[in-house]
């Protein structure tokens, strides 16, 4: 059984990492160790995560799939959801949480047939149910956000997103140096039309 720690946070300026020793301390709790990290900047409303699905083909039947939070794994709409229960069921990985404490018996060996399989059963009921928590604190914050910006600019407030002015000069730079798009965004976390739009700058300029 190898332990595979999945770290993710939601934008590029937090720290993706942050929950590592957490994760680390739980293991090393129970006698075991984490056999690799995998880390991302990525929402988890998105099912295209290349760091999670590295992770799943690495996994061999039987390994932990280890999470600080379910909603780091899934924010998932229904049908995402269930195509990634489906992707983690065909490798035969067990999910552990540290805030689903039904989870945690899954990194301990040994448990007999019928035992593994009811822990198997009443996990798998517990991460749906907290799944779809997530997704609904995901919808209504996105809902409040959405609300919150049409008053704004009904009273004449709103002004959006202060730009990163730091992050835009750098990228700027690498635009003028004949860099390739997807080398910025790689290297730098921005979207395709923030970069889209500074190269409109540049063209300009």
């Amino acid at each position: 059984m190898f332990i595979r720690a999945y770290l993710r946070a939601s934008t590029a300026d937090q720290d993706a990492s942050r929950a590592a020793v957490d994760l680390d301390g739980f293991a090393s709790d129970r006698g075991l160790m984490i056999a690799a990290r995998y880390t991302e900047n990525e929402s988890g409303a998105k099912l295209e995560r290349p760091e999670l699905f590295r992770l799943l083909a690495d996994c061999l039947p039987g390994d932990v799939l280890l999470v600080e939070q379910v909603d780091r794994l899934s924010r998932l709409n229904g049908a995402d959801r269930e195509r990634l229960k489906a992707q983690i069921a065909a490798k035969r990985v067990r999910v552990v949480a540290l805030d689903l404490p039904t989870s945690h018996q899954l990194m301990q060996p040994g448990a007999d047939e019928f035992t593994a399989r009811m822990l198997d059963a009443i996990n798998g009921m517990m991460l749906d149910m907290l799944a779809a928590i997530a997704r609904k604190d995901y919808v209504d914050r996105r809902r409040r956000q959405a609300q919150g910006i049409v008053k704004a600019k009904a009273d004449g407030v709103y002004r959006g997103r202060p730009e990163d002015v730091k992050r835009n000069a750098a990228i700027v730079g690498m635009l003028q140096g004949g860099q390739s798009w997807s080398s910025i965004i790689a290297a730098t976390g921005c979207s395709r039309s923030t970069l889209a739009r500074l190269a409109k700058r540049v063209a300009l300029s």
